[in-house]
């Protein structure tokens, strides 16, 4: 049932088109990234087992993450049926993740994988995966004009779609606030958020994304409940001191 209730949650959303050095994406509510050229679906920063983890350390929260995180990466695959997924690193929490997987849990993601190429790429707090995972592992990705990593690079990287940072944003307008997960690109270079279900945001105005953009062709796509705002950088609220 969870996994159709989020499967009819994202039906019909309608995502942005966005480019990286002339490469056209869509981008979607749930975070998720489409190349409809390539057939290639890709997430960032899924931090499975996050709940265990902080269970294992004594903050008790409901352990349902990987479950729900697993069950929004099943609509999208089952919505765009792509030909390659690529998990941006951070895939797992932490080293031992894979390892505290709940038997339904990696069956599922067996079958997520099925019939497809699956590319894990490592990340900080996943820096080594087990084979056991199925697909491929490898530290980056390179396909046609883009590249994909984990952390983006310091010096300009033109092509690189990366995750790591959990952008988000912020809009005021008509009195109100609103904070959103996003993506943040520039035209030449995306910043993916967070897919996990317990993952915080960074928000964009923060110095480490000072260098990664060009401030005149900054903007940010805004994940709405059933539509993925554009939004350029003067209409972005800074970021509180």
């Amino acid at each position: 049932m969870a996994a159709e209730a989020a499967r009819s949650r994202y039906e019909g959303s309608v995502p942005a088109r966005l480019g990286v050095t002339g490469v056209v994406l869509e981008a979607f509510c749930e975070g998720a990234l489409w190349w409809a050229d390539e057939g290639l679906l890709c997430v960032a920063d899924l931090h499975l087992e996050k709940g265990s983890a902080f269970a294992r350390r004594g903050q008790l929260v409901p352990p349902y993450d990987t479950v729900e995180t697993l069950n929004r990466l099943a609509a999208a695959i089952d919505r765009l049926d792509p030909r390659i997924v690529v998990a941006l690193g951070d895939s797992f929490h932490d080293e031992d993740g894979p390892a505290r997987l709940a038997p339904r849990d990696r069956d599922a993601l067996f079958d997520l994988q099925a019939g497809r190429d699956w590319i894990w790429i490592t990340g900080n707090h996943d820096p080594r995966l087990p084979r056991r995972l199925g697909g491929m592992i490898l530290t980056e990705l390179t396909v046609g004009r883009l590249s994909f990593r984990h952390e983006p690079q310091a010096a300009p990287a033109v092509g690189e779609i990366a995750g790591h940072l959990h952008p988000s944003a912020r809009v005021v307008g008509r009195g109100r606030s609103v904070r959103r997960r996003c993506f943040v690109g520039d035209g030449h270079r995306l910043v993916m958020p967070a897919f996990g279900a317990y993952t915080g945001g960074l928000d964009i105005g923060h110095p480490a994304f000072a260098d990664l953009f060009d401030p005149t062709t900054l903007a940010a796509y805004m994940l709405g409940d059933a539509q993925v705002y554009s939004v350029g950088r003067r209409s972005l609220a800074r970021r509180a001191p």
